[in-house]
């Protein structure tokens, strides 16, 4: 599948770069941006992918996260993709910030007009990852996924659904069901979060069933924090060593 470069950087010693394709999942055109670390012109990197949230596109994790110059630190390709299919022209994708057009939550729509479309579980896992591995010089052994807020919840979906597919993981979402290989989720939490304080995010759950399981799980609640990027930026290379912790094991 042919890649149009859309952007290329110099930065953190390698190159922040996002492209341009056509998706077979999503039937539309869609971005993504990947930095490749100055470990990349040599040999082959492990890949972490990173899922955004609501009304995101490719661009916010990489012009406000800070990921670049911890992951060119520990060698590790970072692949960000959009949050959903755009400009398909369905009745209503327009109309709400958390539903349609940057609200692809990182599943399979089952119903019309959706379903043709709304693809994003099959994008992340399956169609991004081939894209990926044949153009870049990625070790397909060795990938992990991550996320924030959307994006967090998906990014342990991807992981819950395919066991052994991901070395690391760092999202909120409850694990009654898993079983497959041990994992080590690591999740920060803005203390000072409105969709905290408005109960829309219920981390207490999610530790709750871990500790039934007897899943690893780091949670820290960080005092002063809300949901911004400003928040992401803080812990961001506390992740990326997190999951630089088995890629690179």
């Amino acid at each position: 599948m042919s890649l149009t470069q859309v952007s290329s950087n110099k930065c953190a010693g390698g190159f922040q770069k996002v492209f341009e394709h056509e998706s077979t999942e999503l039937k539309c055109k869609m971005k993504f941006a990947v930095h490749l670390p100055p470990k990349a012109e040599t040999g082959k990197c492990p890949v972490m992918y990173w899922l955004s949230g609501l009304t995101c596109t490719e661009q916010n994790f990489i012009t406000k996260a800070g990921s670049q110059v911890p992951a060119a630190e520990h060698g590790i390709i970072i692949v960000a993709p959009d949050t959903s299919p755009r400009g398909c022209n369905i009745e209503g994708e327009d109309e709400s910030w958390d539903f349609g057009t940057g609200a692809g939550f990182y599943v399979n729509a089952t119903e019309d007009p959706w379903k043709t479309n709304y693809r994003m579980y099959s994008y992340v896992t399956e169609e991004l990852p081939k894209l990926i591995n044949a153009n870049f010089p990625t070790d397909p052994d060795r990938m992990s996924i991550s996320g924030h807020s959307m994006g967090g919840h998906g990014a342990l979906i991807c992981a819950l659904k395919n066991p052994g597919k991901y070395k690391a993981y760092d999202a909120t979402v409850l694990a009654a069901a898993y079983s497959g290989p041990q994992l080590d989720i690591l999740i920060d939490q803005g203390r000072d979060d409105q969709f905290l304080s408005a109960s829309q995010l219920l981390p207490d759950n999610l530790i709750a069933v871990c500790s039934e399981k007897k899943i690893p799980v780091v949670f820290r609640l960080q005092p002063g924090y809300d949901h911004s990027y400003f928040f992401i930026y803080s812990f961001m290379a506390d992740h990326i060593k997190h999951h630089a912790k088995y890629l690179n094991a």
